[in-house]
């Protein structure tokens, strides 16, 4: 059994942290909250959970150092946006070769880095060599927390980080794979967020399921079209952390850019969305950088570019949706 550090108490942290303890691990979890903190002690159970209840093993904290020190993993679960500010102040506590899982999706606008890149670079800065891990998958925090059969992947090239990650988590509830393609899993999981808009929006505009089918088809074609031209595996695109999460975002109204996205479409203002949603939207995130990483790498991304048009520059989602429709012929299976 592993002595685990796990920092963000969002939904997905803390239902792993639930699956970590109840598996027998000794859990720590850091909330920059101390409010959080005290209402997780005190309650056993999260808000945004219900049903769930926190095995009374799992310490939680709001010191950062009390986390990261002597741990045999240390698990990101923060949103993107904080992911290099939460390295950066776990850095000093973390060991020299740390292994680390990040289970945020995402990717910094900035840098176009993915999480685990970024995790790396800060690690570094403190001398640190860590052993980087992506958990990856379709997998809803909401079913997660009520032990629902879920499989998700755990991404490294090294080996034997994947192997030990995988055996940490892995349960009679949770199945997980191996994947060396890292960088295609991260990759996927920040693209499908954008996707997922989009299939959102089409189903505040009162489309139906063919609409949804095609958002769901020729989403995964962009993802994989990027990813070839990033140097990823077309076969993470086709896997759990492409096609599979895609799908389950675009589906599901657990789903926060699914939510999002058809709040937008029934003609809320994507602030005001957000703000009903209640939750970090990653797809939102993750769209600017998407944006950079096609115009570098030359790949052509029609349906980003319209949730780009609807949510940065005020488009009208109907007019967006006739312009996709129009678009010049071409074969299916064009790069």
């Amino acid at each position: 059994m592993l002595n685990i550090g796990i920092l963000g108490t969002g939904t997905w942290g803390t239902a792993l942290l639930r699956l970590l303890a109840n598996k027998g691990h000794a859990v720590t979890a850091w909330s920059a909250l101390p409010q959080e903190v005290e209402a997780l002690s005190a309650t056993r159970r999260h808000p945004k959970l219900p049903g769930m209840t926190i095995p009374d093993s799992v310490i939680f904290t709001a010191d950062v150092a009390a986390a990261c020190r002597g741990r045999d993993m240390l698990v990101f679960a923060v949103p993107s946006p904080y992911v290099r500010s939460t390295a950066r102040a776990a850095a000093p506590f973390a060991a020299k070769d740390q292994l680390i899982v990040d289970v945020a999706k995402g990717m910094e606008a900035e840098t176009l880095m993915t999480l685990t890149e970024v995790i790396g670079e800060e690690m570094a800065k403190a001398g640190k060599a860590p052993r980087l891990v992506a958990l990856s998958g379709p997998t809803h925090a909401e079913e997660v927390s009520l032990d629902l059969p879920t499989t998700i992947v755990s991404a490294s090239p090294d080996a034997q980080a994947a192997a030990r990650a995988q055996d940490a988590f892995m349960t009679d509830r949770l199945r997980v794979y191996t994947n060396a393609d890292i960088r295609g899993v991260e990759v996927a999981g920040a693209l499908k967020n954008v996707i997922a808009l989009a299939a959102g929006i089409a189903g505040g505009l009162g489309y139906g399921d063919n609409a949804r089918a095609a958002i769901i088809t020729r989403g995964i074609a962009e993802m994989a079209r990027l990813g070839a031209a990033m140097g990823c595996s077309k076969e993470t695109f086709s896997g759990l952390t492409g096609l599979g999460d895609l799908v389950v975002t675009c589906t599901s109204m657990h789903s926060r850019n699914n939510r999002c996205g058809m709040l937008i479409g029934q003609g809320k203002a994507p602030d005001e969305a957000v703000r009903e949603v209640g939750m970090v939207v990653e797809g939102l995130n993750a769209l600017p950088a998407a944006l950079e990483l096609g115009k570098k790498y030359g790949v052509e991304l029609p349906i980003i570019e319209g949730v780009h048009q609807i949510v940065d520059l005020g488009a009208s989602p109907r007019a967006v949706v006739a312009q996709l429709m129009r678009r010049d012929p071409k074969p299916e299976n064009w790069m």
